[in-house]
């Protein structure tokens, strides 16, 4: 495949739109992490209950750990302290379920902010390249292997009507006589339109 033209003023328009292209890329994939960094952010809160969560569980566990050596009440005051435990698993969890709710936000955030404007330059700036690749690469076969009398019909086909009347004489009629002087000019035109040597 041919991806960039021979002549300078095209090729210099294709590398600008190649690097515009992976400058788009770079930028919406910057820019979402970022907002991945801003919306786990959000994260704190969930963080700090389960911290609390862990440190009421192991205070109430501890205490009944403690209240279970009191002689003659010390179950009991254990089985209530022990309550207090399942207080702070209950609250740990919370901040957790919050972590992971903020954490999913965060990836499917970043999955479209990337997804949506790749794709969107897929459909846009890539079917043109592949386009002009397969038709230079077409073109530039047929140049290489002496057909450019196939060149210069397309050039017949192609041309506007008031491309044709700049023409001294009728292309057409030489084209068919196999005018090689008139084919070769109109198969230069068709290369050249392509953006390929003659």
């Amino acid at each position: 495949m041919k991806w960039y033209a021979d002549g300078a003023a095209r090729f210099t328009r294709q590398v600008i739109a190649d690097v515009l292209a992976l400058g788009w890329v770079a930028f919406w994939v910057w820019f979402a992490l970022g907002a991945r960094d801003g919306v786990l952010a959000a994260r704190a809160p969930g963080d700090g209950l389960v911290s609390a969560g862990n440190r009421v569980h192991d205070a109430f566990s501890d205490a009944a750990g403690s209240a279970g050596r009191v002689p003659v009440v010390g179950d009991d005051l254990a089985g209530a302290l022990g309550k207090g435990t399942d207080a702070g698993t209950t609250l740990s969890d919370v901040g957790r379920s919050q972590i992971e709710a903020v954490e999913t936000v965060a990836l499917w955030l970043t999955v479209a902010l990337i997804v949506l404007p790749v794709v969107f330059l897929l459909i846009t700036w890539l079917p043109l390249r592949v386009r002009f690749a397969r038709r230079a690469f077409a073109a530039r076969r047929l140049r290489d292997t002496g057909r450019t009398d196939l060149l210069a019909l397309h050039a017949l086909n192609t041309m506007s009507l008031a491309q044709l009347a700049r023409f001294d004489g009728d292309p057409v009629d030489g084209w068919r006589r196999g005018d090689p002087e008139v084919i070769a000019t109109l198969a230069s035109r068709r290369l050249a339109r392509l953006g390929i040597r003659g």
